[in-house]
Parts: structure tokens; sequence; C-alpha cells
């Protein structure tokens, strides 16, 4: 059944992690976030958005990067672990990713309502996710998306 973002329904998400993970994310079609914790996955819901802000290109060693790096819909209900090694199994959560570009958020901080005007903008990133509101989410989905109107009226499938 086909699902369109829906403003009175969807809630929106930025997650925070490398770019390096962000890219293992898209092509696997799943979201892990917090260093593979359970909760930040269970307070999204099915039809929610999740946007990925990359601070560094790779967690440990990579260069500064400070960009929005994939967007994607939260498709399933499931919140599941996945054994990456015998002593790390994260959680995990289905989204299909839109194809995107990768947009700095420096040009952006004084048009999204959780940086403007705040002189240490990082803060809110710093606990790994955060919900945003459907203007922040527009503005930053018309960039990367090329037409944030192409958001609202794509139609993606759920499971």
């Amino acid at each position: 059944m086909p699902v369109t973002a829906n403003r009175q329904n969807s809630r929106y998400w930025i997650g925070v992690v490398s770019a390096s993970h962000v890219k293992r994310g898209v092509q696997g079609g799943f979201a892990q976030l917090c260093h593979g914790k359970a909760a930040p996955l269970r307070r999204m819901s099915p039809g929610d958005w999740l946007i990925y802000y990359s601070p560094r290109t790779d967690r440990s060693k990579g260069e500064p990067l400070q960009a929005f790096t994939a967007i994607g819909q939260v498709t399933g209900d499931r919140v599941y672990e996945y054994p990456m090694s015998e002593s790390f199994v994260p959680f995990r959560r289905d989204i299909r990713y839109l194809p995107c570009r990768e947009v700095k958020i420096a040009p952006l901080l004084d048009r999204l309502t959780f940086t403007r005007g705040k002189r240490n903008w990082g803060y809110a990133f710093r606990y790994g996710q955060f919900e945003i509101g459907y203007e922040d989410f527009q503005t930053i989905a018309g960039i990367m998306l090329g037409d944030a109107e192409d958001v609202l009226e794509s139609q993606i499938v759920i499971p």
C-alpha cells in the first residue's frame, strides 16, 4: 500500500552518524543509531522520516564533514538485533532511502530553528538522535532532494 509523508502523522528525526557508517546503512536499507542502541530506533514509527547528519567522514579518525548525508523513511515496525561480531550485536530498523545529495550544514545554520542564532549549534547533535519540526525537515529535504514537495508526494511502499 503506498504511503506518503503526512504532516500530521509523520515525525521527523535527525540521526548523527559518520558518513562511512551512513553509507553502509543506505546500502543495506537499515538505520543504526547511538552505537547500536535500541531506544532511539524505538522512538520512530513507520512513516517517520530520518535525515542523517555526519559530523565526520569516519567515526574515529575521519575528516570533518558537517553535512546531511542521507534521507529515508521508516518502513517497518520491527527493531531487531543484527550480529556484526561475537562481541557486537547492535539494533537496527528498516529504512527506505531516497537518492539525494550531500548538503553542508553551514549555509543552513540561520535557516533551521534548532541552530538559528545559536553559537553552540552543535549541542543538539551530541545525543545522536533528536526530533525536528516539519519546517526544518522541509528545508533540509528540499535541498537534499531538489524539491521538498517531492518528499511529500513520493510514494514509498511499506511492506
